[in-house]
């Protein structure tokens, strides 16, 4: 599983990469043919006021891809929510497929 971590408008800190590639790890738990990860952190801007902070992940995978996309007050928590609404899509596939 390749990892691929972009923070734009800003430098994500250690302690920041190290949580999403701790976090990035159970996710072979859900889906055993993951290619790459692609995350992007971002803030939202409104008007030169730092308003939120959003995670997007997208997933590769054979034949298939999945996109998340959250925000909150930080980058953790909009990673947490993202990262769950990506697992619940995995599984949702995976049963589809065993239907």
């Amino acid at each position: 599983m390749n990892v691929n971590i972009q923070s734009v408008h800003f430098d994500a800190d250690v302690k920041l990469v190290d949580y999403v590639n701790k976090k990035l790890e159970k996710l072979n738990t859900f889906h055993d043919r993951i290619v790459k990860v692609d995350v992007f952190l971002k803030l939202d801007n409104v008007v030169h006021t730092i308003k939120d902070k959003i995670a997007e992940i997208r997933v590769h995978v054979p034949r298939q891809n999945f996109f998340v996309k959250a925000s909150s007050k930080s980058f953790e928590e909009s990673f947490d929510c993202a990262l769950e609404s990506l697992v619940t899509q995995i599984k949702r596939k995976k049963q589809k497929q065993a239907a």
